[in-house]
């Protein structure tokens, strides 16, 4: 029997950046680094010279440890946030040579109350089983993180959609409105957007005039003309799968993001969706995070962001939330003040995002 307490359970990358498993600044650690599919863990090591027992044989106990890590991850992208290990079978079948890559898996197999099994397996490349582990944890708490992410400009590419449509109502009424223009203001509430364009004595007739007549032009045009940025729809259903929340905030109506939503196949995908009608003032807003994440039951200090604007990020950090910047709009560089930046949601996975976003 084997009881410790699981090195991944911390969220602050400083608790486990010394672990000798995956630790990134251990300098004897295997430094490994597991990908979560929604399914399982997955990750390779290659054992070198000073990793054996006999001589060219990986020793059993690294062997262990990898398997021991994996199940612990496993458990961690479960909606598991502390526990300890208190079994573990493992049977060695196969040895591992020096230098030769191991292809490590684990999943969770079965959960109760207070106890959750996983099972791990390492094979070699030509699908050679070395060793498999069956390990019991003990739960001593529930994960209690949330994702937030903006709609427009971070899951769905419909910013072409909205543009057309303001350039219809503008031109309807004689003034010009370019892309330019759009790319500085989209980031703004709707109201805003006719002020800054048509200035700002106008009546509210007019003003929801114009708004009535974009929604109509932008939902005319909105079916099978928006589509996904690439890795969006995979990250939110692999939080889903992960038991995590996941909270939708944009400036758009209500029906504009159902509709999307059902354009993108993303019903049920989301917790709590925070439109135009629960915070009117322009977005982003910190009190759009903020609602966000009291409607979700979760600290802010526990919330990570999903933004694609210098704005953003500088309100979701105001609102003591992690965040995390896609350069879907803005280069990379405008984008710095965030915890991470990355080119594509394609190229994060939910252990980076979720518990190692700091570390680059």
């Amino acid at each position: 029997m084997k009881i410790r307490t699981t090195e991944i359970i911390n969220d602050r990358p400083e608790d486990f950046s010394l672990c000798f498993a995956c630790g990134k600044d251990n300098p004897i650690g295997l430094k490994l680094n597991f990908i979560y599919n929604g399914k399982e863990v997955k990750s390779e090591f290659i054992p070198g010279k000073y990793h054996q027992g006999w001589k060219n044989i990986i020793h059993g106990g690294i062997l262990y440890t990898l398997l021991d890590e994996a199940t612990a991850y496993a458990v961690l992208c479960n909606g598991i946030d502390s526990c300890v290990t208190v079994k573990s079978q493992i049977k060695f079948i196969n040895v591992a040579p020096v230098e030769v890559p191991i292809q490590i898996s684990a999943q969770v197999t079965n959960t109760t109350k207070r106890l959750i099994e996983a099972e791990g397996v390492l094979c070699l490349k030509d699908n050679t089983v070395v060793a498999k582990i069956k390990s019991l944890f003990y739960i001593m708490g529930h994960t209690n993180k949330a994702v937030i992410c903006n709609m427009d400009r971070v899951i769905a590419d419909s910013a072409g959609v909205h543009f057309t449509a303001w350039q219809e109502v503008f031109s309807s009424r004689g003034v010009k409105f370019t892309k330019d223009e759009f790319t500085k203001f989209f980031n703004t509430c709707p109201v805003s957007i006719i002020h800054r364009v048509m200035g700002e004595n106008l009546s509210k007739e007019f003003i929801n005039d114009l708004l009535q007549e974009k929604e109509r032009i932008y939902y005319k045009k909105l079916k099978g003309n928006v589509r996904a940025f690439p890795g969006a729809i995979n990250l939110l259903k692999v939080i889903k799968e992960s038991n995590s929340k996941v909270a939708l905030i944009s400036s758009a109506s209500m029906k504009s993001i159902e509709l999307i939503c059902i354009e993108l196949k993303l019903e049920g995908v989301f917790d709590t969706i925070i439109s135009n009608r629960d915070v009117t003032e322009n977005k982003p807003s910190i009190k759009a995070f903020l609602f966000a994440a009291e409607k979700l039951e979760v600290k802010p200090e526990n919330c990570v962001v999903i933004e694609d604007s210098p704005f953003g990020i500088q309100y979701a950090k105001r609102a003591g939330m992690k965040c995390l910047a896609v350069a879907n709009t803005y280069d990379m560089q405008e984008l710095k003040a965030a915890d991470r930046v990355i080119n594509s949601l394609e190229e994060i996975d939910l252990i980076r995002l979720m518990f190692k976003l700091s570390q680059k």
